[in-house]
């Protein structure tokens, strides 16, 4: 028997209907923020995510899925959404003409990285990116579309909202040495990631999970009380609106995100529900990025929220979501399809579910297929009824039935669960 590849997974059945629910909120979320869908490949040049996200992250060095084509070409599976985007934005000239764009995606990524619970090698993604604005007001109202996103989740009570700033080409790289210092004669007491951390990109190590590694780092100096003065007034005035629109947060100084490209705001939603402390959704400012992949100077901010872990919570918190259709319809006979299809066909175009046996088995049988499919109605095609121009329509929760008029079906089971 074949078996699914290790960190891949099949979704079915209860569980898709939470992720259909998702998907339905995210679409509504994103598009009532006036953003607008971008379908993205799953492959890229490896070049893409190189230079984009950064050769020295934990990403590139050691989780894509990195191989040859046929024609020599080096490619890789998306391990993210930003890289791919900045590169379609530059590709398609979305710059032209000039002006803040606003943009979300949703797809599988894929990471070679151990699997745990929460962590698969293929994940989905749902993602939003802005460009053209430096403005701290786009950054808290980002920040303000991934709180609301996860408030109409209904699951606000399960995360918390960190944010903190990482500075920018002009106070990080002092900072860098600051913490280069405290961390050097400290180096054989931190984890072998860390070691190499330590002169490749040693801002992760403060977000390091290894307890060694973070007991080192509680005494570690801050970007925060590093940042240069346009920084500290750009968090100040991201923090103050966030404040206007209502918004609950708390100032984590360690938070500094796995990706190069960040800068100034970054930002976290994190839940302990899962195991671990993680984060379900992050993002942040990343103003070089689309020049670094050869477009034009164009800032940006984005975030994406990790779909997988996601629909772990709301399964926790139980919304009650089951396999359930509308209608079973009863057949007694083959020889009154004629008159039962065209009925079943205009209820499904009326928006219901509607499902019935094939083989047209007993009624016995047939009933406890409606049984298994959990339908709210079943409605039954008798000879008689069907020469009278009505059906009878059972509500399998409470048992009760009546008869219905053809033609007056839909109305009537629009009245039943209004």
């Amino acid at each position: 028997m074949f078996r699914k590849v290790k960190g891949f997974r099949d979704i079915f059945g209860v569980e898709a209907n939470y992720w259909g629910l998702v998907e339905d909120i995210a679409k509504r979320a994103f598009r009532s923020f006036g953003f607008s869908e971008f379908k993205l490949p799953i492959l890229e040049r490896v070049e893409v995510f190189d230079r984009g996200i950064g050769s020295s992250t934990d990403i590139v060095e050691k989780e894509m899925f990195v191989f040859k084509d046929r024609n020599e070409e080096i490619l890789a599976l998306r391990p993210e959404g930003t890289a791919s985007l900045v590169r379609a934005y530059i590709e398609n000239n979305l710059n032209n003409p000039p002006g803040v764009k606003k943009y979300y995606y949703y797809g599988p990524m894929f990471r070679r990285e151990r699997p745990q619970k929460g962590r698969f090698r293929q994940f989905y993604q749902l993602g939003v990116e802005v460009f053209g604005s430096t403005s701290p007001l786009t950054d808290a109202d980002v920040i303000n579309l991934l709180y609301s996103f996860f408030e109409k989740c209904d699951i606000l009570e399960y995360l918390t909202l960190e944010i903190n700033s990482v500075g920018c080409p002009v106070c990080r790289p002092s900072y860098r040495d600051k913490l280069v210092d405290y961390l050097g004669d400290k180096k054989e007491l931190l984890c072998g990631d860390c070691q190499r951390r330590l002169h490749t990109n040693p801002l992760r190590i403060l977000d390091c999970k290894v307890e060694s590694c973070k007991s080192i780092t509680s005494l570690a100096p801050l970007m925060i009380d590093n940042l240069c003065g346009e920084c500290n007034e750009h968090f100040n005035d991201t923090k103050k609106y966030l404040d206007f629109m209502g918004i609950k947060y708390v100032v984590n100084p360690k938070i500094v995100r796995g990706l190069d490209y960040y800068v100034r705001t970054a930002f976290e939603m994190t839940t302990d529900v899962l195991g671990a402390s993680s984060a379900v959704g992050a993002g942040g400012r990343y103003d070089g990025l689309v020049k670094t992949l050869g477009g034009p100077d164009v800032p940006g901010i984005g975030f994406a929220i990790g779909v997988d872990r996601l629909v772990d919570i709301m399964m926790q918190k139980d919304f009650g979501l089951k396999e359930q259709i509308d209608l079973f319809a009863v057949i007694f006979d083959k020889e009154s399809l004629d008159n039962v299809l065209p009925v079943i066909n205009k209820l499904r175009k009326d928006g219901f579910s509607v499902e019935f046996d094939y083989e047209t088995s007993s009624i016995k049988s047939q009933m406890k297929k409606s049984d298994r499919l959990n339908a709210r109605f079943a409605i039954f095609f008798g000879e008689d009824e069907l020469k009278k121009g009505v059906v009878t329509i059972k509500n399998m929760k409470n048992s009760t039935q009546n008869e219905v008029e053809i033609e007056k079906i839909a109305e009537y089971l629009k009245a039943q669960t209004a």
